[in-house]
């Protein structure tokens, strides 16, 4: 496979990982009202474009550490599927500090102690793990075999 062939496989790879991503943010974010999106058309409108937007979200934040991970990868024929999820979730988590949304370190309330790990970072590391699983299925596992020889 040539350069060129490569470079479109990661890229519809990668637009496909995204909008993978961002239906996991919309189930993460919308997840435990799932039993009023099965009747309302309007609910589903409003899923789908929960999902749009985190995969819109997905690929605007992550846009240069996901670049530096898919070069390494490449470079030094990395076909993890652990390396694969595990460099998605972390590419996505840096995103999210990056950006700015996340969450101050304190939370005040009398009633509970503040969560150890909030539910916005785990929906983003879910999220980049399910980038990570998707960008494996499509382009990962055969990082760096347009460089050998057949």
């Amino acid at each position: 496979m040539s350069l060129i062939g490569r470079i479109f496989i990661i890229f519809f790879a990668v637009l496909l990982a995204s909008m993978a991503a961002g239906i996991a943010i919309a189930f993460g974010i919308l997840g435990t009202q799932w039993h009023s999106v099965s009747g309302d058309p309007v609910e589903r409108v409003f899923f789908w474009g929960t999902a749009f937007i985190g995969a819109t979200g997905t690929g605007a934040v992550s846009f240069l550490p996901m670049l530096i991970l898919i070069a390494l990868a490449e470079t030094f024929n990395i076909r993890s599927l652990a390396l694969n999820m595990l460099g998605g979730a972390a590419m996505l988590l840096l995103g999210y500090y990056g950006a700015g949304f996340a969450p101050p370190s304190y939370e005040e309330s009398i009633d509970r102690p503040p969560p150890v790990v909030s539910h916005d970072l785990e929906i983003a590391a879910a999220a980049g793990a399910v980038f990570g699983l998707v960008y494996w299925l499509l382009a990962g596992r055969n990082a760096g075999r347009w460089r050998e020889r057949l």
